[in-house]
C-alpha cells in the first residue's frame, strides 16, 4: 500500500515510516522543507536497507492511498489548510495530540473537541479521518527490532477506514482495536498527557495501554 507521512521527518514519523517500509509498504515522508524530506528519506533508507521516498508534504501525499498526519498541534490547522486539495478522497490518520507546551502532562481539550474532529471539519466529508497511534512512544518506534507492548485504539466515522487502519497498525507489530466513531477521539487524545505524566513519575521511556477482556 502507498503511504504518505505529513511531517514524517519527526520522531514519530520516522519510526512509523521505517516499520511500514520493512513490512512491505511504499512509504513517502514529507516535510515543510523539501530538502529535509529528501535528506531524511535517504538517511533512513541507507540505515535500514529499505526504500523510502522523501520531499515536501505535498509530494509525500501525492499518489498515497493512506496519509498519516504527524505534525504538532500548533501546526495542525495551517498544515492541513495547505494540503486540502491533495487530501481529497483519501483516508487520513491523525495522530495529533493537542498538547500545550510546556505543560504537556495536562489534558487540553481544543474548541473542536479533538484535533481529529477539527481535521474532519476542515477537510470535509471527502476525506475519511481516522484517529489513532496517540499512545505509542516514539522512543519505542525508533527501533524497528523492539517489540512494543501496547494496544492502539482507532476511531473514525467510516467503518471500512477504521478496519484499513487497524490492518496497518498490525503491520507495525501492534494490536489495533476499534474504538468507535470519531467523536471518541477526544478520549484518546486526552489520555496522552496522562501517560506523559506517568513517564515522568515512574521514569519510563514510554508507557502504553493494554485493553483486557477481549
Amino acid at each position: 500500500m502507498r503511504l504518505g507521512l505529513i511531517g514524517g521527518t519527526g520522531k514519530e514519523g520516522r519510526g512509523l515510516a521505517v516499520r511500514w517500509a520493512l513490512a512491505g509498504h511504499e512509504v513517502s515522508i514529507g516535510s515543510r522543507e523539501r530538502a529535509r524530506g529528501l535528506e531524511k528519506a535517504a538517511e533512513l533508507s541507507a540505515e535500514q536497507g529499505i526504500a523510502i521516498r522523501g520531499g515536501d508534504n505535498a509530494e509525500a501525499i501525492d499518489g498515497a492511498q493512506v496519509v498519516i498526519l504527524c505534525v504538532p498541534y500548533g501546526a495542525h490547522r495551517a498544515t492541513l489548510e495547505g494540503l486540502v486539495e491533495g487530501l481529497g478522497g483519501k483516508v487520513m490518520v491523525d495522530i495529533t495530540v493537542p498538547l500545550a507546551p510546556p505543560k504537556v502532562d495536562r489534558v487540553r481539550v481544543p474548541e473542536g473537541t479533538s484535533a481529529a474532529q477539527e481535521a474532519q471539519g476542515l477537510l470535509g466529508a471527502g476525506v475519511k479521518v481516522v484517529a489513532a497511534l496517540h499512545h505509542v512512544s516514539s522512543a519505542h518506534l525508533s527501533d524497528p527490532r523492539h517489540a512494543i507492548d501496547c494496544d492502539v485504539l482507532v476511531c473514525g466515522d467510516d467503518e471500512a477506514a477504521r478496519e484499513l487502519v487497524i490492518g496497518l497498525i498490525g503491520d507495525l507489530g501492534l494490536r489495533g482495536l476499534d474504538a468507535g466513531v470519531l467523536c471518541n477521539a477526544v478520549a484518546l487524545e486526552a489520555l496522552t498527557p496522562v501517560l506523559i505524566h506517568m513517564n515522568k513519575r515512574y521514569k519510563s521511556k514510554g508507557t502504553g495501554i493494554r485493553i483486557t477482556g477481549l
